[in-house]
């Protein structure tokens, strides 16, 4: 049954013939109560979980089905609680109906904070969830079952937002034993509490990052949160200049190069707005280390003006590229 070649075929449990794909893992459904935003993450040693593992909807609800994986569980699922049912009773109908149940793992919440999760008898051990205020834990093939009670009580006992309580849980199963495969990929989606109306830009969704393949991914998964945080602070920043709110503007590009100072593209565009509205002094010490790492940026400048990006001013432009490195 643990057969490479068993992993998507067909899988005999007693009584039961199984045609689902196999994501051994494990998962968290989350709600903020601060904001009402919900949230789901997992890490497994199969290639891209959050594929299939992963369902939000921003309003709506959360939801992690794994084990012998039915995504009907998170589309249904969704589905159900947009119509108004509650996580439970939703989680309930749906497994009453599913002739597969026992092999199935699934945890649901919902923006009202109902959370239920239910594992099936026939998912390997070890296995099991803990249900707590505003969240789920599971997992299933762990090499123990310290896993899940060590989620719970890291996301309990972790301040600060959503993500980073989320990612202390997955840490916390890593430390416990994890997955008894070891690891591969890790996802993360949090959505808003509340939906702005444009599903379609992206704009209900905090955060829908995947780790597809990865030695570490759950400190990978740790690195790209990281990352989105500084562009969101960058994109905020353009948002306050189209407003004419240079000097908040100039906050989140700075906010952006300190949260990641490794990506040169930000400060550059952080320089291009100080020279683009007359603070040139300012902006040149930036300009002369986004030149130095990497000096294509100086031959970019050279384009901008003709895109409407910067000032079709031959002479600054060619001060700012003086700053580069002499080739």
């Amino acid at each position: 049954m643990l057969a490479a070649a068993a992993w998507l075929s067909i899988v005999m449990v007693p009584g039961v013939v199984h045609a689902d794909p196999l994501v051994h893992t494990y998962s968290i459904v989350a709600r903020d109560p601060a904001t009402g935003d919900l949230g789901v993450a997992v890490q497994s040693h199969w290639f891209s979980v959050g594929s299939i593992v992963t369902w939000a909807e921003a309003g709506v609800g959360a939801v992690a089905t794994q084990s012998f994986v039915d995504p009907g569980y998170g589309y249904r699922g969704l589905e159900l609680m947009r119509g108004g049912v509650g996580a439970p009773d939703v989680l309930k109908q749906l497994v009453d109906k599913d002739a597969q149940r026992d092999g199935r793992q699934v945890a649901m919440i919902d923006a009202k904070g109902l959370v239920s999760a239910y594992t099936g008898k026939s998912a390997i051990a070890a296995a099991g969830h803990q249900v707590g205020r505003d969240y789920s834990v599971q997992a299933n093939m762990m090499a123990n079952a310290r896993v899940w009670p060590a989620m719970a009580a890291a996301f309990e006992q972790t301040k600060g937002e959503l993500a980073d309580r989320m990612l202390a849980a997955l840490e916390a199963a890593e430390k416990a034993g994890g997955d008894v495969r070891g690891r591969q990929s890790a996802a993360i989606l949090i959505v808003k509490a509340k939906s702005t109306g444009r599903p379609w830009a992206g704009a209900d969704r905090l955060f829908d990052l995947r780790v597809e393949d990865h030695p570490a991914p759950v400190e990978e998964l740790r690195r790209l949160i990281r990352l989105q945080r500084a562009y969101a602070h960058a994109n905020r920043g353009d948002e306050l200049m189209t407003e004419q709110k240079v000097d908040l503007a100039l906050e989140e590009y700075q906010a952006a190069s300190r949260l990641a100072p490794e990506i040169v593209e930000l400060p550059f565009w952080h320089a291009v707005t100080l020279a683009s509205i007359g603070r040139e002094a300012e902006a040149a010490p930036i300009f002369t280390a986004v030149f130095a790492k990497e000096p294509i940026w100086s031959e970019l400048l050279g384009r901008l003006p003709a895109a409407g990006l910067f000032p079709n001013d031959p002479a600054l432009i060619r001060r700012i590229q003086a700053l580069g490195p002499r080739r």
